[in-house]
């Protein structure tokens, strides 16, 4: 398996209070916002060998299709990777789950079909080199799967995403931005655009600072 441990040490993230934290809000986004059935959505129809960024708990496993022949999860927070292991060992499909940061993945080049981040790339410290990988690790013609919240489009929820952005969001979120601009950093990346759609997260109640979210695919250049 071309597994490539090259990277920096696996705890480079650590965000064990939020680790802790997230096990539980990721169950509850999961039964009662919604976020079950978008992971479904999101992983649907996918074969071959899948590469997931920033894998969290492992909540995304359960719904990879049988089809789906590995999934090399990287995840760097250590107390996150112990869960996603746990989750592995339940899971339908092959999953292997790696310490490693987006931005330096220890796999080589073109070795997946396809590559999944799910709610990461508000949390990654450098987006354009993390997307730099996944376009290197991605067979030609493979498809980058996206389910991620980014910036609202009514200005007083704009607004108050750029100051939580700016003060404590990501301080109490481990590293989370709650206003990248998803579409746009991959399109800047060099990825293909094949279709996406906007919605909110959850669908009904008060809008939160993340409720603005957008699912889609996009392709390496074959």
């Amino acid at each position: 398996m071309p597994i490539r441990r090259r990277t920096a040490p696996p705890d480079t993230v650590h965000h064990p209070l939020f680790a802790r934290c997230w096990d539980r809000l990721s169950a509850v986004a999961d039964e009662r916002g919604g976020v079950a059935e978008l992971r479904g959505e999101l992983l649907s129809g996918l074969s071959g060998r899948v590469i997931e960024i920033g894998a969290g708990n492992g909540r995304n496993f359960p719904h990879y299709p049988e089809t789906v022949s590995e999934v090399v999860a990287i995840e760097p927070e250590r107390h996150l990777r112990r869960l996603a292991a746990r989750a592995g060992l339940r899971a339908a499909v092959p999953v292997d789950v790696v310490p490693g940061v987006a931005e330096a993945l220890p796999v080589k080049s073109e070795a997946f079909d396809a590559a999944v981040a799910c709610l990461v790339l508000c949390s990654v410290r450098d987006v354009p080199r993390a997307l730099a990988e996944l376009m290197r690790v991605l067979k030609p013609g493979g498809e980058l799967r996206f389910l991620e919240h980014g910036r609202a489009d009514g200005r007083v929820m704009a607004t108050t995403q750029r100051v939580l952005d700016r003060t404590v969001w990501p301080l109490m979120f481990g590293g989370c931005h709650t206003a990248r601009e998803v579409r746009a950093e991959l399109a800047a990346a060099g990825f293909e655009p094949a279709g996406h759609r906007r919605l909110r997260v959850p669908e009904r109640g008060v809008p939160l600072p993340t409720s603005p979210c957008v699912l889609g695919t996009v392709r390496r250049p074959a």
